[in-house]
């Protein structure tokens, strides 16, 4: 079964998944932006996700992580649960 290892930032508002990518574009860190703005949980990692298998995460999150290019930041993506911003380090 493929799996990957990515990043996100959870936010509430498409507005200010839009704000924080654009300070990515420009540079910043996406750590320090997930421990800072994130939602999830896993903001105390700097949004790391760990490990995970296709089909753990919901639909649009997945689609996203095991379709689009590597190291890049892919976003706003809505789910039930907000706007993610989504940098997936590695797949197989």
């Amino acid at each position: 079964m493929p799996r990957a290892c990515a990043y996100h930032i959870l936010v509430k508002s498409e507005k200010l998944c839009l704000e924080l990518k654009e300070k990515l574009a420009k540079g910043a860190d996406f750590n320090k932006l997930a421990k800072q703005h994130s939602t999830c949980p896993s903001k105390r990692r700097g949004g790391d996700l760990g490990e995970f298998n296709q089909g753990d995460m919901v639909k649009p999150f997945d689609d996203v992580v095991f379709k689009k290019p590597l190291f890049e930041v892919h976003g706003p993506v809505k789910t039930q649960f907000g706007y993610h911003l989504i940098k997936t380090v590695y797949r197989n």
